[in-house]
This record gives structure tokens, C-alpha cells and sequence, in this order.
């Protein structure tokens, strides 16, 4: 099938005149004209059902558009302003969040979280269904020594998520600080004890550190009501429909409700130091540790390899985004993926350019290779360790 992309270039072009030329991190140029041809021939390729864009020169956003449907059994255009689920690129929002706090003085990184409360974190009556439960952790003497620099660099020893263990009980799996081992739970004891410092929950902490003065509108940590008039759903790889998800509480790695819009204001914020300092957003971006796991998820997670594949990139990570480097300079990048939604940014400070991707499409990430390549030149992205398997290598 076919997607009648050219119905939809009137609703795609919602956006003020940006540069004809795009240009890319070795200095080569695009035109925005052929990079829009590029997306809707992978697009219909791939079988992506819907893409939103914004690719970013001189630290400004000089290309956003939409592509494709919300939903495509009713051919409703995806839009920049739909709300979106943001998935995973919640982290990064909430690291630029915990850095504020840092430059406030009210947060150190190196102080173990533990610290912070006046009594164990296990002692504490849950106030959620089940991401502040930590009775398990009684018998757990290796948490005491997890630092917000250990949650944000994936270092905390916890598991991606409790229920990802045999027995769904949550536990550190060796020394914190010493073993990368990307974990939403690391995440959420840091915004847990965030909360219980400041007496705040996380979607206030994040509207008066972030949405409000950026103007972020239509982002929450949680589905608001004023979501539904308006709101892409998630497909499967055959096109099917997701059942959307509205019932999540507010977790930092995990929830974010947004839109294009409101993202690419973000990513401009971090591009142009107008939330945290150059000095933070340096440190954010500065390697805590080396990755050389053969894969980001799944059994290879787990284990180092003695492969050299990525020793060119110097994959690493930082405070909450992933790194690589490349002749142009360090790479900072973050992925998104849920059920429906498949989403990637990578900035590139030195060069001042980056570009966000977000789909609604389980097909999303095999169109990821070639797009980067075409509109930033990034040919970089470790998409064998992310498991971005390319449309055309597909069996």
C-alpha cells in the first residue's frame, strides 16, 4: 500500500519559511526540498504510517515538518503540534531537569540518594500502583551507594525495569558505578527521592524547571485530559492500531506526553544553553563511561565484547544521553521506543546541528540509517548496537 503523501504536503507545510539549504556536519548541503522527497520515499518504502522532523544549523531549528497520518485507518494528518508519546526522550528532559537543580545547589551528584532522606527509601508508604516500591531493597545493602551521576550514566546497578527479573523484585545487580546497564528504574529512585526532598511531585518540578519556561504547553509527565482532541496513535509493523495508553503515572524515563512543537523548543534550549549553563550542558555531555556491550538491549546487554566495532565512535555515554565521536566532534544521542512509537535525536554541539526524529510507526527505526545520513550526515549512529535493523536488510 501507498500512502497518499502528496494530500497531505498542505498540512505537512505548517511552518514558517525556513532556510532552502540544509546543512549537513561535513559541510555538504541539502535542500530542503529534496530532503522532504527523500522522507516520503522512505516512508512509503518502509511502510512507516507516520514521521515528524526537525533538523537543526547554527543551533536553530531550519526544518520541521510533518509527514503521514496519526492514524491511519482514518487518514487523520499527523501535525507538529499532536500530541505524541515521547517514550524514552522523557530522559533527557528529566536530566536537563536534575541539572538545574544542580546549578541551584539543591542536588550533588556524587552524594549517595540515600543520604538525602531522613530514613530508608523502603520505609516509605508507596503512593503509586508500583514504581516507589521499595521494600525489596531492605535486604539490600549496594543501594545505599547509587548517586544521581550513577541514574543518569546508567550506572545505578538497577535493572532497565523490576519486571524485566525472573522473580519481578527489585535489586542491584553489581557494584554502582562500575558496569553500564541502561535502567529506567535508576531513573526513578532518583526522581523519588526528588520528590520526597522537595515535597514536589515530578510533573510540577518539570513545569516550573522546564515546560513552563520554555513555553512547552502541550508536554506532561502524564495524559491530560486536553490531549484528546488531538493525538497520534501508535501502529504496528503491519499497520494495525496500538490501543492508547492514558493511564500512566508520571515516571521521569518513561511517560512523556508531547509534540514536535514542544521538543524541538526543547532541544533548541539545550542546542543554546537558555536552561541549564554551557558549563552543565558540557558535563552532560562528557563521557562517564566506555560502552563495548554488543548491543544496547536484549542478552547481549549484558555482557562486554571484545569486538572493536564500535571502538571508532568511542561509543559512550554521558548525563542522560548517549555519545559518540566522529571527525566533527562529540555526538550526544537519545532513542525513544514503545509500542507504536519509535523516535530519535542526535546533536552534534560543535557543529551546531541535530536533528529529532519521531514516529508513530513500529517500522519507524528502519528508516533511521538512511534518513541521518541524508539530512544531517551522520553516518555514525551505532545503529547495529541500537538495533536500528535497515528497511532493505530486513528478512
Amino acid at each position: 500500500m501507498r500512502f497518499a503523501f502528496l494530500l497531505l504536503s498542505f498540512y505537512a507545510c505548517t511552518l514558517t519559511a525556513f532556510s532552502q539549504q540544509i546543512k549537513r556536519i561535513d559541510n555538504s548541503t541539502i535542500s530542503a526540498a529534496a530532503l522532504t522527497q527523500k522522507i516520503q520515499y522512505l516512508m512509503d518504502t518502509a511502510h512507516v504510517q507516520g514521521l515528524e522532523i526537525s533538523v537543526f544549523n547554527r543551533n536553530e531549528v531550519v526544518y520541521k515538518r510533518a509527514f503521514g497520518y496519526k492514524r491511519i485507518d482514518t487518514k487523520a494528518p499527523l501535525t507538529t503540534h499532536a500530541n505524541i508519546y515521547g517514550a524514552s526522550l522523557s530522559k533527557v528532559v528529566f536530566t536537563v531537569l536534575v541539572l538545574k537543580l544542580v546549578e541551584e545547589g539543591v542536588l550533588n551528584l556524587d552524594k549517595p540518594l540515600q543520604n538525602y532522606l531522613p530514613q530508608p527509601i523502603y520505609t516509605y508508604t508507596p503512593k503509586t500502583r508500583w514504581h516507589d516500591h521499595y521494600a525489596d531493597l531492605k535486604t539490600d545493602s549496594l543501594y545505599r551507594k547509587i548517586t544521581a551521576r550513577m541514574c543518569l550514566d546508567h550506572t545505578s546497578g538497577f535493572p532497565n525495569w523490576r519486571w524485566d527479573m525472573p522473580d519481578q523484585k527489585l535489586r542491584v545487580m553489581f557494584e554502582p558505578g562500575t558496569h553500564y546497564s541502561y535502567s529506567g528504574e535508576g531513573m526513578v529512585y532518583l526522581q523519588i527521592v526528588l520528590e520526597k526532598m522537595l515535597g514536589k511531585p515530578l510533573q510540577m518540578l518539570a513545569a516550573e524547571k522546564i515546560f513552563t519556561p520554555l513555553g512547552m504547553q502541550h508536554s506532561a509527565y502524564q495524559w491530560l485530559p486536553a490531549y484528546e482532541a488531538d493525538y497520534a496513535v501508535g501502529h504496528k509493523s503491519n499497520g494495525e492500531l496500538y490501543e492508547k495508553d492514558k493511564d500512566n503515572e508520571p515516571r521521569s524515563p518513561s511517560t512523556l506526553e508531547t509534540t514536535l512543537d514542544d521538543l524541538t523548543l526543547f532541544i533548541t534550549a539545550v542546542l543554546q544553553h537558555k536552561l541549564i549553563s554551557a558549563a552543565s550542558t558540557q558535563q552532560m555531555f562528557t563521557p562517564q563511561i566506555r560502552l563495548r556491550s554488543a548491543h544496547q538491549f536484549g542478552p547481549k546487554a549484558w555482557q562486554d565484547t571484545t569486538s572493536t566495532a564500535n571502538d571508532n565512535i568511542t561509543l559512550s555515554y554521558g548525563l542522560g544521553w548517549g555519545l559518540l565521536k566522529s571527525p566533527y566532534g562529540w555526538g550526544a544521542f537519545k532513542e525513544g521506543h514503545g509500542d507504536g512509537f519509535q523516535h530519535y535525536c542526535i546533536i552534534f554541539p560543535e557543529k551546531q546541528t541535530g536533528i529529532l526524529i519521531m514516529t508513530n510507526s513500529d517500522n519507524g527505526e528502519s528508516i533511521f540509517k538512511e534518513l541521518l545520513a541524508t539530512a544531517i550526515g551522520d553516518t555514525y549512529t551505532p545503529w547495529e548496537w541500537q538495533y536500528y535493523i535497515p528497511y532493505n536488510l530486513k528478512k
